[in-house]
């Protein structure tokens, strides 16, 4: 039997007339700017399905995001997971089927961020050293990270050691299919330190870890053009491939310091500039302690384990639409296999 949900009441309409009217009376002098995130989808794949869609998070201080309307031809529902509390749209479909199709529509607020005062409790601090299958923070990533930080003590010296090292010793590899898979332990040992955000910033993350900062990789889309370099940003609504992972390392005393080490990687390789070149050193400062925010994050939530999965994914992150069937996990990036359109709109 096809079954339509449709969250298009009035708490997601306040919700998004709320969102609406705060970025507005903040104007221009606050910064914030307002899309609308949308998700379409199309299933190809016979059969028994189960659909997971990242929703974007509220991150008080630089992005509110309103409670998703969503349609779907099968039985659709917001869970969060258990770890991280990342929300998203799952969506289940029977054998017998005849469409599997869905449409996610969300307004997001954002505004350009720097560094977000803040205090730890004891959890919050575990939870973001933690190691991870995907993230070790022992052996050889631990000694990489003894190895950079060599004696500095202060929370701030050992963040940006890391991440000058990451930044000069990273590249981004223009043939990883994707935005990379981030098994950081296989980078070091095999000593290709190549890929996109989530394996470059994944690393950072991971060394940051081992070195006892808190830090955590965020998943998310870029949503806008960038004012400071035209690689850094969408460049048409269409934001299907738009998909990038940020970071975010916990300096104590101070709070949450944004950073992005691939981005300083990708304005390397698709500006065609030289690491020392101005244009690159300006974004190294830029990009260690803000946050364009022509971009929305989703969620933090790495090695996830999606809510009523029946198969653990072979991807450690939520950061494109995830389908498992019978026969597996969907390669989320052929899209033969797996239609999805994501688009960006200011408002």
């Amino acid at each position: 039997m096809d079954r339509r949900r449709v969250l298009a009441g009035a708490g997601a309409l306040g919700a998004a007339a709320a969102l609406g009217s705060t970025a507005e009376a903040a104007g221009a002098a606050s910064g914030w700017r307002r899309y609308k995130l949308t998700a379409e989808i199309d299933l190809a794949q016979p059969g028994p399905a189960q659909l997971w869609v990242p929703l974007a998070q509220t991150a008080p201080g630089y992005q509110t995001a309103s409670a998703a309307r969503y349609h779907a031809s099968g039985d659709a529902r917001v869970v969060k997971d258990a770890r991280y509390g990342a929300a998203m749209l799952r969506v289940d479909w029977p054998a017998d089927a005849a469409a599997r199709t869905v449409k996610v529509e969300q307004i997001v607020a954002t505004r350009d961020r720097g560094l977000l005062p803040a205090r730890l409790s004891a959890h919050e601090r575990r939870l973001w050293t933690a190691p991870l299958p995907s993230m070790p923070t022992d052996g050889i990533v631990q000694a990489t990270a003894e190895r950079i930080v060599a004696t500095e003590t202060q929370p701030r010296a050992k963040a940006r050691a890391i991440y000058d090292w990451t930044v000069d010793n990273c590249f981004r590899d223009a043939a990883v299919r994707g935005c990379g898979i981030g098994g950081v332990e296989g980078m070091l040992k095999s000593g290709y330190l190549g890929g996109k955000c989530a394996d470059i910033n994944s690393l950072a993350v991971a060394l940051l870890r081992a070195a006892d900062l808190p830090a955590r990789d965020v998943y998310g889309v870029r949503l806008g053009p960038s004012k400071f370099q035209p690689v850094l940003g969408a460049k048409t609504a269409d934001v299907t491939h738009a998909q990038h992972c940020r970071a975010e390392v916990f300096l104590d005393g101070e709070g949450w310091l944004p950073i992005d080490p691939a981005d300083v990687r990708k304005v390397v390789l698709e500006a065609q500039l030289p690491v020392g070149s101005p244009q690159v050193e300006a974004e190294r400062e830029r990009l260690f302690g803000s946050w364009e925010m022509n971009w929305a994050g989703y969620n933090s939530a790495t090695d996830i384990q999606p809510p009523g999965a029946t198969k653990t994914p072979r991807e450690h992150f939520l950061m494109y639409p995830l389908e498992i069937t019978s026969a597996g996990e969907v390669d989320q990036l052929d899209p033969d296999q797996f239609r999805y359109r994501l688009t960006s709109t200011p408002v």
